[in-house]
This record gives C-alpha cells, sequence and structure tokens, in this order.
C-alpha cells in the first residue's frame, strides 16, 4: 500500500470513529426504548432503527478493514433481524447481551492510538488469499488534504443537509441587504448631486443679490424716507437660505461618506458570509461520479461492447444540490454514449480503432463561477441524416426544412423529444426523451448544453452550469417600461445598431453582429407586452442584447441596459410555478421585484413573434408609397411582370430591366427609391449588382431587395453581406409580404 493509500484510510478510519460512536448510540437509545416494553408499533419501529445502525456500523467497519468491530456487529445484526422476522423476542437476557456488546464495541473505539491496522498477511502457503483494503488513486485525491490528522468526536457534528440548507438560504437573503445598502448610498450621492446644481443656481443670481443690498444700503428716496421693509426681509432670507445649504450639503455629504463606508463594510462581510456558507455544501465530483464506471461497464455486458470509463476532475468540488440535479442527465449521457456511440469490438477493429472504446466523463471549473460538465467518447459520431429522417418523421419539421439543414444544425436536433437515431425502442433508449430530458434540466439550473459530432471519430456533449443555484449574475434592463433580469451566462454582448444597419429576411428584421447575421425581435414583443407609448422622437440607434444557447442566437432590442448586479432567485410558486419566459423573479435593491427571465424559453418566443417592426422604433421612414420610384430587375418575363403588377397596384412608379447590368446602368442614370432584383440574372447577377450599388458613393445608400429561389442559409447571408436590405424566398412568396418590406424602406 502507497503512503498515498495509507493516508486516505487514516482519514476514513478518523472518520468512522466520528460515525460508529453515533450508531453505538443509536443502538444503546433504541435498546433503553425496548426495555420499556412499548407497544407494538413502536416496538417495530425501534426494532427497525437498531437493525439498521448495526448494519450500517458492520459495513463501515468492514469498508475500513477494523475487524473486531465487524465481528462485534455480525450477531448484533442477526439478533436484530431475528426480532424483525418475529422469530424471537427482546427478552430481558438478550438486552443485557446487547448491552454488553455495544460496551466492547464502545471499548474498543476508545482505545487509545489509532485504530487497529490490517491483520498481517496471512502465511503464503495459505490457501485464502490476502485480504486489502483497495483504493482507488482517483478517490484518495479527492479527499480533503486531512489525511494526517485524526480528529477527535468534539472535532465535527453533523448536521443533516436541510439544515444546511435553511441557513444558506439565510445568508443569501443577505444579499438583498447588500443590494438594499447599495441602493441607499446611491440615493444619498445623487442627492449630494443635487446640492452642486442647487449651489450653481445661487452663484448665477449672486451679484444681483449683492447689488440689491447695496442699493438698500444708501439713502432711501421713498416718501418716507425709509427702505422698503419687505425687500429687507427677502434678503435677509436669502443670506439665511445660503447657511442652510452649506449646512445641508456638508450634512448630505458626511452621511453619502457613511453610507458608502457601510455599503463596502456590509457588502464585504455578505460577501464573505455567501462564500463560506456555500463551502458548506460543497462536495467533490468524485461522490457523484463513483457509481458510473460499474454503470458502464454493465452497459457495455449487456450489449456485447466494451468501453472504459474515464472520470476527470474528480477533485472539483461542485455544490451538492447541482450534483443531485445533474445525476440523471450524466446517466443519460452515459447511456447514449454507449447505447448509440459506443461500436462493437468487431466494427471498431474494421474502423481501424482499437476494441474497447474510451468515454470521458470530466468537470472543470470555468470563468470561476461556472461549472462545465462533458462527456465525450471516440464512438460512431452522430448520423445527421438518421436525425434529420426522425425529425421528419415526428413532424418537428417539415422535410424541406430538413433538407436545408448542415450537419451541425442536424445534431441539434437531438435534443428535441421524439427525435432518435436508434431503430427501435430498447431498455436503454429509443423514445427520445433521454437527451430531451438533459437540455431540460440544465436549463432549469440556468445552463446551456451543447454537442458536437464527427462522424465516426466521436461525440462530445457539453453543459455549462452556473456554480450556485440561489444567485447568479445577472443584467438588469427595461423593456416596455418594466425591469426585467438576463442571466448573464446567457448574454453573449450588448451592441448599439444603428436603424440603415437592420435588414429584412423573409419578413423578420436581422443585424449583423461580428460578421454573423441575426434574427433581431423588441424584447417586448417576445413577452407579448404593449410598447410604450413613443414621444415621437426617432432614435439614432437600438440598444440590443445577444442572448444564446448552446449555438442559437438571437438579438433582442430593448430600451436600457441599467447594471449588472448579483442576483437573489426568487422561485416561482404555485399557482405560477411554470410561466412562460419567466424562470423566478427577484428582489432588487430599490425594492422593485424584476422577473428573471427564461432565456430558453424567450428564443422560442422570439422565433415565433414574427416580424418585429424594429426599424420604426428606430427611426426608420414612415411607411407610406406616394408614387415612389421602383427598378425590377428580373430576366424572367413572367416573374418580371408579376412584380410590376404588385407594385404599380400599390400606386408605385415601376421601370423594368432584364439582367443586372442593365439594372446598373439605369440607376446610374436615373434616381429610383429602391430597387427589387432577382438574384440568378445573365450578365450581372443579383448579388454583384448590390455589391456594386454599394460601392457607388452616390447609390451607397439606395435600398435593394433580393427576390429569389435561392433559400440556403449561404445564400441569405452572402445577400444580407453584400448589402442587401431584405431577402426574399420565391417559394414563401406574398406580395403583402414583398409590399410590407417596400413601404419600410422608402
Amino acid at each position: 500500500m502507497t503512503t498515498k493509500d495509507e493516508d486516505f484510510l487514516k482519514t476514513l478510519r478518523a472518520t468512522f470513529k466520528v460515525e460508529a460512536q453515533e450508531h453505538v448510540q443509536a443502538m444503546a437509545t433504541g435498546v433503553l426504548e425496548l426495555e420499556k416494553s412499548p407497544g407494538h408499533d413502536a416496538q417495530r419501529r425501534l426494532v427497525e432503527t437498531v437493525f439498521r445502525a448495526a448494519h450500517s456500523l458492520k459495513g463501515a467497519a468492514r469498508a475500513v478493514d477494523f475487524t473486531e468491530i465487524e465481528s462485534l456487529c455480525q450477531p448484533l445484526e442477526d439478533m436484530f433481524a431475528a426480532w424483525k422476522r418475529q422469530e424471537s423476542a427482546p427478552t430481558r437476557d438478550a438486552l443485557d447481551t446487547v448491552h454488553r456488546t455495544l460496551d466492547a464495541v464502545s471499548a474498543a473505539l476508545a482505545a487509545p492510538g489509532p485504530l487497529r491496522e490490517p491483520a498481517s498477511a496471512p502465511d503464503q502457503s495459505s490457501s485464502e488469499p490476502a485480504r486489502a483494503v483497495s483504493v482507488p488513486a482517483a478517490a484518495a485525491s479527492a479527499v480533503p488534504a486531512t489525511a494526517e490528522r485524526a480528529f477527535s468526536p468534539g472535532d465535527t457534528v453533523r448536521i443533516t443537509v436541510a439544515k444546511l440548507d435553511a441557513r444558506l438560504l439565510e445568508a443569501e437573503e443577505m444579499l438583498t441587504a447588500k443590494l438594499t445598502t447599495g441602493q441607499r448610498a446611491e440615493d444619498l450621492r445623487r442627492l449630494a448631486n443635487r446640492f452642486v446644481a442647487w449651489r450653481k443656481e445661487w452663484t448665477a443670481v449672486a451679484p444681483e443679490a449683492r447689488a440689491l443690498r447695496q442699493s438698500l444700503e444708501r439713502p432711501a428716496r421713498g416718501p418716507a424716507g425709509h427702505p422698503p421693509s419687505g425687500l429687507a426681509r427677502l434678503l435677509g432670507f436669502l443670506d439665511w437660505n445660503l447657511d442652510q445649504l452649506d449646512s445641508l450639503e456638508g450634512h448630505v455629504a458626511a452621511l453619502s461618506r457613511t453610507a458608502d463606508q457601510d455599503r463596502q463594510t456590509i457588502g464585504k462581510l455578505v460577501d464573505d458570509l455567501l462564500e463560506e456558507s456555500k463551502k458548506l455544501l460543497l462536495l467533490p465530483f468524485a461522490t457523484l461520479a463513483a457509481p458510473f464506471p460499474k454503470l458502464v461497464r454493465d452497459l457495455c455486458r449487456d450489449q456485447g461492447k466494451e468501453a472504459d470509463l474515464v472520470v476527470r476532475g474528480e477533485e472539483v468540488e461542485i455544490d451538492k444540490r447541482i450534483l443531485e440535479e445533474m445525476k440523471d442527465p450524466l446517466i443519460h449521457l452515459l447511456r447514449n454514449a454507449v447505447d448509440h456511440g459506443t461500436e462493437t469490438p468487431e466494427e471498431r477493429l474494421r474502423s481501424g480503432k482499437p476494441p474497447r472504446a474510451t468515454i470521458t466523463l470530466a468537470v472543470s471549473q470555468v470563468n470561476g463561477n461556472k461549472v462545465e460538465l462533458s462527456v465525450s467518447d471516440d464512438g460512431a459520431g452522430i448520423d445527421a441524416d438518421k436525425v434529420k429522417a426522425s425529425a421528419v418523421e415526428h413532424s418537428v419539421l417539415s422535410a424541406d426544412a430538413a433538407r436545408q439543414l448542415g450537419d451541425a444544425e442536424a445534431q441539434r436536433l437531438i435534443f428535441e423529444a421524439d427525435v432518435t437515431t436508434s431503430p427501435m425502442i430498447t431498455r436503454l433508449s429509443g423514445r427520445g426523451l433521454g437527451l430531451a430530458i438533459v437540455r431540460e434540466k440544465a436549463e432549469k439550473l440556468g445552463g446551456t448544453v451543447w454537442v458536437e459530432s464527427q462522424s465516426r471519430h466521436g461525440t462530445h456533449f457539453s453543459i455549462v452550469l452556473p456554480s450556485t443555484l440561489a444567485t447568479f449574475r445577472g443584467i438588469l434592463v427595461e423593456a416596455a417600461e418594466r425591469l426585467f433580469v438576463v442571466p448573464t451566462i446567457h448574454v453573449e454582448r450588448v451592441a448599439r445598431v444603428n436603424a440603415d444597419d437592420i435588414r429584412s429576411v423573409e419578413g423578420r428584421d436581422t443585424v449583423s453582429l461580428s460578421g454573423r447575421a441575426l434574427a433581431l425581435v423588441r424584447l417586448a414583443d417576445a413577452l407579448e407586452l404593449p410598447r410604450a407609448q413613443s414621444n415621437g422622437e426617432a432614435h439614432a440607434a437600438t440598444l440590443v442584447l445577444v442572448l444564446g444557447t448552446g449555438d442559437q442566437r438571437i438579438a433582442f432590442a430593448v430600451d436600457a441596459v441599467l447594471d449588472e448586479q448579483e442576483v437573489l432567485v426568487k422561485p416561482l410558486r404555485a399557482p405560477l410555478s411554470r410561466v412562460r419566459n419567466i424562470s423566478g423573479a427577484t428582489v432588487l435593491g430599490s425594492g422593485h421585484v424584476a422577473p428573471i427571465l427564461n432565456v430558453s424559453d424567450l428564443l422560442k418566443s422570439a422565433r415565433k413573434a414574427g416580424s418585429a417592426v424594429v426599424r420604426a422604433a428606430a427611426g426608420a421612414r414612415p411607411a407610406h408609397a406616394e408614387a415612389h420610384s421602383v427598378l425590377v430587375a428580373e430576366d424572367s418575363i413572367t416573374s418580371r411582370m408579376l412584380l410590376k403588377s404588385i407594385l404599380e397596384s400599390a400606386g408605385y412608379k415601376v421601370k423594368t430591366a432584364v439582367d443586372g447590368i442593365e439594372a446598373f446602368t439605369l440607376v446610374r442614370a436615373e434616381p429610383f427609391d429602391l430597387v427589387v432584383s432577382d438574384v440568378e440574372m445573365p450578365r450581372l447577377n443579383g448579388f454583384d449588382l448590390t455589391a456594386r450599388i454599394r460601392a457607388d458613393k452616390k447609390l451607397a445608400e439606395l435600398p435593394v431587395v433580393l427576390v429569389t429561389a435561392l433559400e440556403t442559409r449561404e445564400d441569405r447571408e452572402r445577400g444580407i453581406d453584400v448589402g442587401a436590405n431584405a431577402y426574399i424566398v420565391k417559394s414563401s412568396f406574398d406580395q403583402r409580404h414583398l409590399l410590407d418590406v417596400v413601404r419600410r424602406l422608402v
């Protein structure tokens, strides 16, 4: 046994000593109660209690190889088991025997020096194998570094998790006091700043006051020969007012400094209290991962496969509540890795792989306040075609939509309920529910989950979660004159976009950020809130938050981004236990209650919200026709005449061109308010026509609408990249949609 193993065993035995005394006390108390001849129900309950204590003590003694106590517990357990089966009764003699045995156990525990070492190795000629305690190195590394210190019963106390949860919640409630203190300090700071404006105004009129006072000091010219008394009192009041201003300003400044000091002191105390309280419920990941290797082994044996589970990061400590919530999702992912990812040894050999697969379960800290759980394998990977077929079969999306999806987009469909690549329902999988449960559980905890896979090279699942459940960092935003909190973990960036940067793609507003076209939706519209009354002023820019989970991103327009702060979550209670788009609420330092947004729900609501008229709120031009001039570039005579008819019926003046070259010649020769162009045209296609228009200084601001049969995502993004204001696909063409886009652009 190595030194590391010996240290680990020493720690286990020290812990066992405390636990054993608790079990002995439980049995002693139970036996004393049995001596009082309780009723049948009470006796049965007491027998069950002492039996469980004896069984637990025997198992714990065996775990640390303390054979003496294990031997003493065995007859106790047998006796209590007979009492349970009512094969014998707790007679006086039997109870005396129990007390004597418990005294022997207590004496063994109280013996000076460390607990007994394992029995010396038997004679090598013995047929019995040597019994030893097997201590995995991974488990040893997960134990706190206190192995060398054997502690007495007074060093520890056992507290129920429920009590720890209650104390942690009370500590987290102190966060409200911290926020309130900060708000009061800010209020006083603002009040102090008002004195600056007050003094500025007083300084402005001070010369007039001095001149007036000097005129009163000169001999009066009035009929009575005396200065007006009312004016003298007014000047006296102004002098008194200045003295009061000085006094109040100094008092408020002192209060502001004191409040700021209190804010810093209370803030540090609360932060320290929260930090230490959270540590009470931290457990090493090894406590959750311990049964997983056997789980993988059993799953492989059932399916005739071979795989090793590699666990990394066992020493990382995680909130016990998160560990409990993530146990089932991790089991689902491990089953998925065996059932869908791992091939049989024969298949792996044919693919040039070793016969045994490797499944890796890892945990790591991310940015200090997040934790990442990942499950990866070196198996077959995800078959995107099978995923698409399953999604179409279960009406998750249409066949046309499925054909447009790339492999990465198709892989994300595995998180949808009913979508599965398994051809049949088995004990492990095939119902398409496991991965949906993984996503729902992660999102419920405020986390994200995504998947990456390469055919024949394996799959990698990653779950990023907040490090704590009750508190998190949140961004306070305003929309429709209401306050909301968005979890910072889901906010990719905050930006301002100009009205001219907003484009329309198939009736939806989009904006390009960091080289990527994103749908743009007003947060108030996604939440189905009435818009605030506009004051009629046009805004130069729109403030947006880019939110997302996994690789899904949508830009949400908000009225204001106010602050980022730590937030205490107040869960929703019945009858509001589940409200769409809302995951909870929090109390701000000002005392206002702000809903916490559920970003996963919000993304779904945004996709259903339809065309959000963000441009109008951002100062776009009014929607009316007023005989604007439109150029239609289309090589198909049928399509050209259809577009011309639709636009002329709406009151526009329309000219046509048969290809891109003719269209570019016309826009350079004549003034037009808008160009509607096909993409696939001879001589100069619509993409290149748009690029030439944008490159011409005189035409750079001319709106361009592309109407085309090209409907892949790459084509749409190319249209936006070259500068098109809108991109309309002919397969979903609607003349009302076209007219709506045109009205918004001219």
